[in-house]
């Protein structure tokens, strides 16, 4: 699918929309979307919030307790792929309904577990069910909208919940478990899947059938999967191991090892997981590279930013979900404005770079906090210009990222994007984790111990992880504005703007 330079954007096609049946409501189909993205968001933060009060109702240890957040990371980060080209073999529609209904089940298991071994099995069957709903997600909403203006709009909303949606899951999960039961931040989702579902039961129509369905790939899948499952697992045992340790270092090599592997059978396989076609292409790179890179920065900010508030400046759980309101705010008009507006007459390139370097200005900004600092004159106006950088670059490359796919890849072509941004948030865990600890001891090393100093240093580990997000963002300007393609995508005839769903 070739992506060309300067073009003007695409005229409004009677004939195109009445070759889409979901254009009369694509509007209520974008609702529909939204509420399974923000589930699928949401759980990635808002359980951080109740595990404190679930560990003391099920009384397991502190090493039990990170596992609550990796079970749904490894399922998830692990399957997307999988997931994604599953949606493009079986239907967006059944992939959606089925992801839905099985989140729905799964968090009302983890809502009632009575211990952490059901919990945790709760938490990975929500990662898998998550990686067959999210790409199906992102490959409805490509297939929906399919014109330019309307689709501006919709992947600015998209991107804005996608970007604000963590912030978004800790402000209710503190609310959850302040007001009513750590038990309601699983229980929540219940009400988000029934939703989204009766939704999508009425307004989606099942694709036609293919008149020959290829076939899974399975060699590709298994490589991928254990691939993604080995990086996934080796990064989140660097939160507790060391780096030399082989739990860390072997699953890591043993991750990268199958994914070339993979890669290798994708070149030659008749129907490959992930065509080759999908990544080469630079314009799509460049975004999956800018969501990676977003997503390992973005960490910083939503796990340093809430032990500051909450350790220095004592706030309660849901003060510490308030406190990212600013930023959600400013995220979400920067998304929508840069897909709606500057997308269409700029094009990616200039947008995610200045949207990079925004982000990176704002979090060195941040690094300038410390232990007399206030949120008024530390945290709010820093946060506020990180959420312009990262909305003003998020949402068009989630754009692009699926923009002039085949119809028939639309599928994987989401699932790469929203592995991209999985696998990023991975290693921003443990990369930002272990530097923030190093910092922390390297702080203290010669000094009296007292209540001053421990505060000092854990201040001091927060900004270095902040200081290196700003490096990881500025770096992430340079990279994708050097491969991605200057002017605005034009959009070939045979891109799913004409698929029949």
């Amino acid at each position: 699918m070739s992506q060309a330079t300067v073009a003007a954007p695409m005229p409004e096609d009677t004939a195109e929309h009445g070759s889409n049946p979901h254009h009369a409501r694509r509007w209520l189909i974008l609702v529909v979307i939204g509420l399974a993205q923000l589930m699928v968001v949401l759980d990635a933060t808002i359980v951080n919030i109740a595990l404190p009060s679930a560990q003391h109702s099920l009384g397991f240890t502190d090493g039990a307790r990170q596992w609550v957040v990796t079970a749904y990371a490894l399922a998830f980060g692990s399957l997307l792929l999988l997931g994604g080209r599953a949606a493009d073999l079986f239907g967006r529609k059944r992939a959606l309904i089925v992801g839905l209904a099985g989140f729905a089940i799964a968090s009302a298991v983890g809502g009632a577990a009575n211990g952490i071994e059901m919990l945790l099995i709760a938490r990975a069957a929500q990662g898998v069910f998550g990686a067959l709903l999210a790409p199906a997600a992102l490959a409805l909403l490509t297939t929906t909208f399919t014109d330019p203006k309307e689709r501006g709009k919709a992947f600015g909303v998209f991107g804005a919940i996608g970007g604000g949606g963590a912030a978004v899951g800790l402000l209710l999960g503190g609310v959850l478990t302040e007001y009513l039961d750590w038990r309601w931040c699983m229980f929540v989702n219940i009400i988000f899947a029934i939703i989204a579902l009766a939704g999508a039961t009425v307004l989606l129509r099942h694709e036609d059938a293919p008149g020959e369905r290829p076939k899974l790939d399975i060699p590709g899948a298994v490589s991928a999967t254990a691939g993604l499952f080995a990086l996934v697992y080796g990064f989140s045992n660097a939160t507790s191991d060391d780096w030399s340790s082989a739990s860390v270092w072997g699953f890591l090599a043993a991750g990268a090892a199958l994914l070339v592997t993979f890669v290798v059978l994708q070149t030659r396989v008749a129907h490959p997981l992930l065509p080759m076609r999908v990544l080469l292409d630079r314009n799509r790179g460049g975004s999956y590279l800018a969501m990676f890179l977003l997503a390992i920065g973005m960490f910083s900010i939503f796990l340093f930013l809430t032990f500051y508030v909450q350790q220095n400046l004592s706030f309660t759980p849901i003060q510490s979900g308030l406190a990212f309101m600013p930023m959600v705010a400013t995220l979400m008009i920067a998304a929508i404005s840069a897909t709606a507006v500057l997308l269409p007459r700029f094009g990616p390139k200039p947008l995610v770079t200045l949207g990079m370097l925004i982000a990176a200005g704002g979090m060195w900004w941040l690094s300038y906090i410390d232990t007399t600092s206030t949120y008024a004159d530390g945290v709010l106006f820093p946060l506020m210009v990180a959420g312009v950088g990262i909305g003003l670059s998020m949402a068009p490359a989630m754009s692009v990222a699926v923009l002039g796919v085949d119809a028939h890849d639309a599928g994987v072509a989401s699932a790469t994007a929203n592995t991209a941004q999985q696998i990023g948030g991975s290693i921003g865990t443990a990369l930002l984790s272990t530097i923030a600890a190093n910092a922390a001891t390297s702080f203290i090393v010669g000094k009296e111990s007292s209540q001053q100093l421990m505060a000092e240093a854990a201040v001091h580990s927060y900004t270095t992880a902040f200081a290196w997000a700003a490096g990881i963002f500025a770096l992430g300007a340079v990279a994708c504005g050097l491969l991605l393609r200057p002017g605005v995508p034009v959009i070939d005839s045979d891109a799913p703007a004409a698929v029949h769903m």
